[in-house]
């Protein structure tokens, strides 16, 4: 039983800690409470020692420890998949020490918290990034309150607190999406844009099974099948530039049905670029990446000057032939497209060997944003600007080197502004729901898991299966057919082909 220790002209509230073991009952920063009557003395000791035999009792000097000492010890404990140890690095170091580390955990309040959270959003942050911080901390602080190191979590949020009626302030903006002629046009402009044939089949690859960009980069070779593809991995781009081999997010493994002229499209591809294993997991994957400088890629395979030495031609007679070709005599031509037909070379394509991955960012920011909007970003010394064409071959062949603005004859209109490589992930489930296809189905193409009784007791059937395959083809097929009403030729090889093979 707890007592009360006269101590001059006030009390103190003693209680059992363990055998041999006292505390002393005191406020948040530690300093013993001063009771002015005996009985309020033993009642707080007595409270003290029922939370003990309860099993609720919290050490008040264990809300002492700095959180930034708590928090680099519960990081060093984790064993989580490498992308989510990054992200949470991240979290931490970035945003939660900046504010918290010197403070004490029982120091940190729910109002810290809240002025925190509004600090970081006039910072200028997304309000989902966060909200996804503060998640993070409420994950660390939880874990310092089940050590019983704190007797509440202070960021936990109070719903209904001063919410607005209606509709939410911050709610982002709708998903970006395309239809199947979007997407072929989206797949040759990115085609175009890189020089080879690469992106306009992983485009299109995107766009027909809804596979993730880490799956789709990670898509190995020994994971194509003839009327399928198997979800097995994903590449996951780390901090470090290292790319990751780990399962697919939530392990959603999954055997996805495709299309005949999606097999046929990956096969050719695979049939044409040969690929080799990686340097970094000694495996082979179906697309390969792009190596860039300065922002820009560069050229594989043959370059202009070794059409001229062929030719035996100058890089002069070169430039006169591209800009007024009505000035070289016509045996001129004719040696210059015979020297193209045998080296390969394939007009504005990128320079040097392929990297063996895409990176995510490079490929949104300088392959796919230009495809979708028509123009490149902004990036120091320059403004964001229209992709200079060149308008010999429809849609336009991106123009490179020098004097582009003295070059430019035309530039394309946005196809989907504001769509990303994950929006042809919303576009492949929004043309299966335009399709009929069943919950279920869509579900397991997308690697989600819906755990409602309705669809404990819904099944997949091969009918189901053989109507969408069958949906899909007749997209693709009407896609290709309003393409060539557009123009019967393309300078991308593969659609080039897959439109004189159109009735």
């Amino acid at each position: 039983m707890g007592y009360a220790e006269k101590r001059g002209t006030y009390f103190r509230a003693r209680y059992k800690i363990a055998p041999g073991k006292y505390g002393t009952v005191s406020d948040a920063a530690g300093a013993a409470i001063k009771f002015s009557t005996k009985r309020a003395a033993e009642q707080a000791a007595n409270d003290e020692e029922s939370k003990i035999r309860g099993g609720t009792w919290r050490d008040p000097s264990a809300g002492k420890l700095r959180f930034g000492a708590y928090v680099s010890r519960w990081y060093a404990a984790l064993d989580l998949a490498a992308s989510t140890m990054q992200n949470y690095k991240r979290h931490i170091e970035e945003h939660l020490l900046p504010e918290f580390e010197e403070k004490a955990l029982a120091e940190i309040l729910r109002l810290d918290v809240d002025t925190w959270e509004k600090k970081e959003k006039a910072a200028g942050y997304a309000v989902s990034s966060v909200r996804v911080w503060r998640s993070t901390l409420h994950l660390i602080l939880e874990d310092a309150r089940e050590e019983g190191l704190i007797d509440a979590n202070p960021a936990t949020k109070r719903r209904g607190r001063g919410k607005r009626a209606g509709r939410a302030r911050h709610r982002g903006p709708e998903k970006a999406i395309t239809d199947p002629l979007g997407l072929l046009l989206l797949a040759e402009r990115a085609s175009l844009l890189s020089g080879r044939d690469d992106e306009f089949v992983a485009v299109i690859v995107m766009g027909y099974t809804g596979m993730r960009w880490g799956e789709t980069v990670g898509l190995e070779t020994e994971f194509v099948r003839p009327t399928s593809i198997r979800v097995e991995w994903q590449l996951y781009e780390l901090d470090t530039g290292e790319f990751h081999r780990c399962p697919p997010k939530d392990d959603s493994y999954r055997t996805l049905d495709i299309p005949g002229f999606l097999s046929q499209l990956i096969s050719d591809h695979v049939a044409r670029v040969a690929p080799r294993p990686c340097a970094c997991h000694s495996r082979t994957y179906v697309f390969r990446g792009l190596r860039a400088s300065r922002g820009t890629p560069r050229r594989t395979g043959a370059t202009l000057a070794d059409v001229a030495r062929l030719a035996g031609v100058s890089m002069r007679t070169m430039s006169t032939l591209r800009k007024r070709p009505e000035a070289v005599p016509e045996s001129t031509r004719i040696q210059v497209e015979e020297a193209i037909a045998t080296l390969g070379y394939v007009r504005s394509a990128s320079s040097g060997e392929p990297a063996a991955h895409w990176r995510r960012n490079g490929f949104s920011t300088w392959l796919f944003q230009p495809a979708a909007t028509g123009w490149y970003p902004k990036k120091a010394p320059y403004d964001a600007r229209p992709v200079p064409l060149l308008s010999d071959q429809w849609p336009g062949v991106p123009i490179r080197g020098g004097n582009t603005s003295g070059r430019t004859e035309a530039c394309w209109v946005p196809i989907a502004p504001g769509i990303t490589p994950h929006g042809l992930r919303h576009t492949h489930k929004t043309r299966m729901r335009g399709l009929g296809t069943p919950p279920k189905l869509m579900d397991e193409r997308m690697g989600h898991l819906d755990g409602t009784v309705q669809a404990l007791y819904d099944h997949i059937t091969p009918e189901m299966r053989e109507r969408l395959i069958t949906g899909l083809t007749a997209e693709w097929e009407a896609a290709l057919g309003a393409r060539k009403a557009m123009c019967p030729t393309s300078p991308v090889g593969v659609l080039n082909d897959l439109l004189a093979s159109q009735p």
